[in-house]
């Protein structure tokens, strides 16, 4: 006796083809693929959860986020683009092997999409990671800008962090590739500290962001000093990125007391790399 499984498995295929056939003959096209939505911007909010990041200062950077997306300027921004919505992904970061996507690509166009989102950052447990890789943010949102179903006519990755690169490649080489494909790296440098050799940090964290992070048509950097600045910088971020707007915003405290000399940056893209290798060798 036949195996049934073998009979209705062959006779499925036999179906399809001929209902190929019959499309064929009769000029049907056979059904298309979902065509991508079209958005103003795709964007991805990379947040660093590192252990740099004290616990407040990861509630007030998320609790940053979640005000900026449901507030009345996003939403009237999203009203200036020709398609009036767009997308976005909320990432948390740390060491090279540690990217998490925390809320998937949403497509935003309303208010009530807007809270959606704000209520699943909000829902999701706060954590906090060794290391800190921004070339493995950088990566890890690129790819997933690769690999959504939208098309921007903005690709954009926002990175806020309260430290350089010390872990994965290089930051500047990766900034550069990722560049390449097309995407803009905008940075928010978390600068509320005073800087701690032992923690690795360093004092001009803006520069370095502006030297070695940011990269693409129109990039800028939005430091952030205090913690009463926290919600107005990521607010006007996230504003000049979805209203397209070019120019940078204004520095929000004193501007660099160093500048840069033509064809020089002003800081070692890999002094992170070195002041961890200086303090712990490996």
């Amino acid at each position: 006796m036949p195996d049934v499984r073998v009979v209705r498995s062959t006779l499925a295929a036999f179906l399809a083809v001929l209902a190929a056939g019959l499309a064929a003959g009769l000029g049907l096209a056979p059904p298309a693929a979902a065509a991508d939505a079209t958005v103003d911007v795709e964007l991805v909010l990379a947040v660093d959860v590192s252990y740099s990041m004290d616990l407040d200062e990861l509630a007030l950077q998320r609790d940053g986020y979640i005000g900026a997306v449901t507030s009345p300027e996003f939403l009237n921004a999203l009203k200036l683009g020709p398609n009036g919505k767009v997308a976005l992904a909320y990432v948390e970061w740390a060491g090279a092997e540690d990217q998490k996507l925390v809320v998937d690509w949403t497509e935003i166009g309303s208010e009530a999409e807007a809270r959606a989102f704000a209520a699943a950052i909000r829902a999701a447990p706060l954590r906090r990671v060794y290391r800190t890789s921004i070339s493995g943010a950088m990566s890890f949102s690129a790819e997933l800008i690769r690999n959504n179903r939208f098309k921007g006519l903005k690709r954009v990755i926002d990175i806020s962090g309260d430290g350089t690169n010390n872990q994965g490649p290089l930051v500047d080489a990766t900034r550069d590739e990722v560049v390449k494909q097309g995407i803009t790296i905008n940075g928010l440098p978390l600068m509320m500290k005073e800087p701690a050799g032992s923690m690795l940090d360093i004092g001009q964290l803006d520069v370095y962001y502006e030297d070695c992070v940011i990269g693409g048509p129109g990039a800028f950097v939005v430091p952030v000093r205090g913690m009463h600045e926290f919600a107005t910088a990521i607010k006007t971020k996230l504003v000049l990125e979805i209203a397209g707007l070019r120019l940078p915003p204004p520095r929000i405290g004193p501007v660099p007391e160093v500048h840069p000399v033509a064809g020089e940056k002003r800081v070692s893209c890999s002094i992170g790399e070195r002041m961890w290798m200086e303090r712990w060798g490996n």
